[in-house]
Formats: C-alpha cells, structure tokens, sequence
C-alpha cells in the first residue's frame, strides 16, 4: 500500500507517523548545479538518522539505510526528479508498505 506524504514545493519540517514510527522530516531546496530536493530524518526526539537524501525518481530512497528498520521504502511518483515548482504539485513522495493479507 502507497500513502501519499503531503508536502509543498518549499523548504518544510514536519513530524509524521510511518510504519507506526513518528519522525522528523525535513525538506530543502539545494540551488546548485547537482542539487535539488534534499531530505533529512530524525526521530521523535530530533535525533539525527539521516541527512541530505537526494529525491531522485526510480529508487527507494531507503535502500542505502534499511539498518534503520523504518517499515517500508520511500519513492517519488513519476520518472523525473521534482523541480522547485513541482514538489507536490505533480511530483509526490510516497511511502510504500508491504500488503499482509
């Protein structure tokens, strides 16, 4: 099952339950020439788990940390990375759990 993380195209922090686990996440926009969206995660208490994920399309962007034990993988809709404008807007991140049933 897929659940949509609701997000804008603008820098946010927010706290949010996945797989039954609350965490931090942290969304920023790096104007560089390889930069883009960037994504941190902490747990409920601010702790650090990782920092400056790169959304990129066509990948779990929680395979590289699997240790963690966060229950599911983390995605974007569609083939292309988001842009400043379409985070949210046409380009979704998702979190996918397995269906037990």
């Amino acid at each position: 099952m897929r659940y949509v993380i609701p997000l804008t195209p603008e820098p946010q922090r927010f706290s949010i339950v996945l797989a039954g686990r609350e965490l931090l996440l942290a969304v920023r926009w790096m104007d560089a020439p390889e930069g883009g969206w960037l994504l941190d995660m902490a747990d409920a208490e601010g702790v650090p788990l990782v920092s400056g994920i790169p959304l990129v399309a066509g990948c779990d962007l929680l395979e590289p940390y699997a240790y963690l034990g966060l229950g599911g993988a983390l995605l974007l809709s569609g083939d292309e990375p988001p842009s400043p404008d379409t985070l949210g807007r046409g380009v979704d991140l998702l979190f996918e759990v397995a269906d037990h049933g």
